[in-house]
């Protein structure tokens, strides 16, 4: 990796290689950076990936994070060094990334149906490689290329997935009766469900439906109830491979409030900025924008006694009502959904407890 003028973030006119950049110590405010700017805290990070290789383990798992949260190198070998059987992938386009960092085994937890990336995929010798059918065409076109195919349940008014255990029953049938293909088990995504209520339910009938079809493998879980799968299909004759990725990064919004271990994992991404304008009492215009920082599901947590109004292209609203910040200070902004954040970051400062550079992630989105 090279630093220089084309790493957003960073004021490097002449270029260095990441081993030089990371020599140098730089501490995050007197180091050669430019704002916005977003960090990774390097002990949040390995602190969230040890809480997830220890409940994994402890109850008998298997962990595929999901890459799509972060398309990080760096982070990938963090969560495989800790234990994680592979990577969960949702398009083929993220399956060529893993294949060409070296991954071993791979989830594709997506139905596919582009010939070119199946002719791709069945070229490939991961060690293991699963892939999603909810449909006699999905089994079609993945026939006589060896695929081993996880049937996916879903549910009415959900996305992907078979509707009822009934057609999933009959969809393994062809699974069993078409050449080249070889059923691997069930699967399904429970986040879609209303309430916790209905992610029990929902995961009573994915362990239903596997053990009535003697499924080898049943996998579930995304970053929300993980818990409730772990409740539900730990234990079952196979092998249950769960998949929360957002964990890793956490944040301090919509996963503060949804992830069953807000009260354990640490919020890993922060993104500085510096005040514009105080244009007005009560108001603060920072140079933060939509290309920097996740909006999609809450707008940037701004520091105590400050909140952030509305965000546009390139400038963030803030309500300072105690007159708190003045043009040129420089802000600490929480964000919320990790998968959303990494892709607006080519390259990643990983920063230690006392804000030096200490490893540099990139990203391939």
């Amino acid at each position: 990796m090279t630093i220089d003028w084309r790493t957003r973030g960073f004021v490097q006119p002449e270029p260095v290689t990441a081993e030089e950049f990371l020599a140098a110590r730089h501490r995050l405010f007197d180091g050669p950076f430019t704002w916005p700017l977003m960090v990774a805290r390097e002990s949040a990070l390995d602190h969230n990936v040890r809480v997830l290789a220890d409940h994994v383990q402890k109850n008998g798992l298997l962990h595929a994070p999901h890459g799509k949260t972060t398309m990080s190198p760096q982070l990938f070998a963090k969560q495989l060094a800790a234990g994680a059987w592979g990577l969960t992938a949702a398009t083929a386009s993220q399956v060529m990334v893993y294949r060409n960092l070296g991954v071993e085994r791979v989830l594709l937890a997506n139905e596919i149906y582009d010939t070119r990336a199946i002719e791709w995929l069945a070229r490939q010798d991961f060690a293991e490689l699963l892939v999603y059918a909810d449909s006699p065409r999905g089994v079609e076109l993945l026939a006589g290329k060896g695929f081993r195919v996880l049937v996916e349940l879903g549910h009415p008014g959900g996305r992907t997935g078979c509707r009822t255990a009934d057609e999933a029953k009959a969809l393994k049938a062809l699974v069993d009766a078409t050449d080249g293909v070889e059923f691997a088990g069930v699967s399904g995504y429970e986040g879609t469900q209303p309430d916790r209520d209905g992610v029990r339910a929902y995961l009573k009938g994915l362990r239903r439906l596997a053990e009535e079809l003697d499924a080898p493998i049943v996998s579930a879980g995304g970053s929300s109830y993980f818990d409730l799968v772990t409740d539900e299909l730990a234990g079952m004759d196979a092998r249950v491979i769960v998949r929360p990725g957002a964990y890793i990064g956490h944040d301090e919004g919509f996963y503060a409030r949804m992830s069953p271990f807000a009260d354990r994992l640490r919020p890993a991404l922060e993104v500085y900025a510096q005040v514009l304008s105080t244009p007005e009492p009560g108001l603060a215009i920072v140079g933060l924008g939509k290309r920097d920082v996740p909006h999609d599901l809450d707008l940037p947590i701004a520091p105590d006694g400050l909140t952030v109004t509305g965000l546009q292209d390139q400038h963030t609203y803030l309500s300072d009502p105690g007159g708190l910040v003045r043009p040129g200070d420089v802000l600490r902004f929480g964000i919320s959904h990790p998968c959303t954040a990494f892709d607006k970051w080519r390259v990643i400062p990983v920063v230690d407890d006392d804000h030096i550079v200490v490893d540099l992630l990139t990203t391939y989105f």
